[in-house]
């Protein structure tokens, strides 16, 4: 497949030589580094050039501030998703391989996810990705509006699924607890405190506690997974 344009928003490269030996890939890497330490609040043009031993400046060369190194860093976690040949006879199983994918990605690098909530995906991974899970979409029946729309949706809950897990996390790691007991107490003390709540006022919720704290991270997202495919799979043409 044929390299994308730049869009029209984005810095083209300088031609004369930057006082640092940096590229495109150098400033990247560095700023997921820094992500990976720091998470997404400590990104700066200026804590990239420090990672890099240079001053800001030189970092314009190679993208044209913050926000386009955001669109960069999301591009980079897409190259690691896959997307076959369509099948309209496997759509539904091929866009479910491709969506756990990518929330693996996003599960890894959770920093990542946040900021994929806010961006547009413009660079080659990120097309890729999105052109290849529109022909199978196509390819299977989902009329175009619906599919262009379950895409959107469908990225949206994956980003979303995973930074609540990065949000856990977080929570894990501050309690000090290994996470099988951090979810064993607090599981513990949710259902006492749901069975403590007056009946008359909540009572699907004391006779259902069970059902309500069932199931893991992994088998949530994958029974929203579903949902969203049959969803979609409603607005499949007749006959196709």
């Amino acid at each position: 497949m044929s390299e994308p344009p730049s869009p029209p928003w984005r810095t083209r490269p300088r031609t004369r030589p930057a006082k640092q030996p940096l590229s495109q890939g150098a400033v990247v890497d560095a700023a997921l580094a820094v992500i990976n330490r720091e998470g997404l609040g400590g990104l700066s043009m200026r804590r990239v050039a420090q990672e890099l031993g240079t001053g800001p400046a030189s970092l314009y060369a190679h993208v044209s501030g913050k926000e386009e190194l955001l669109e960069l860093l999301v591009d980079r976690a897409s190259a690691g998703i896959s997307v076959p040949a369509p099948d309209p006879e496997r759509w539904a199983e091929q866009i479910r391989d491709v969506a756990r994918q990518a929330y693996r990605v996003y599960a890894t690098h959770t920093n990542l996810a946040l900021a994929s909530l806010a961006t547009i995906p413009t660079g080659p991974n990120s097309l890729r990705v999105t052109e290849g899970m529109l022909a199978i979409l196509l390819a299977g029946g989902v009329p175009p509006p619906q599919a262009a729309w379950f895409l959107d949706r469908l990225f949206l809950y994956i980003a979303g699924d995973a930074y609540e897990g990065a949000l856990y996390a977080e929570k894990i790691r501050a309690s000090g607890q290994d996470r099988a007991t951090y979810w064993s107490r607090f599981s513990a003390q949710l259902r006492s405190y749901y069975l403590s709540l007056p009946a008359k006022s909540y009572p699907n919720i004391r006779r259902h506690v069970d059902e309500l704290l069932a199931g893991g991270g992994d088998e949530r997202f994958a029974f929203g997974l579903d949902l969203l495919i049959q969803g979609v799979a409603g607005h499949v043409r007749a006959g196709d």
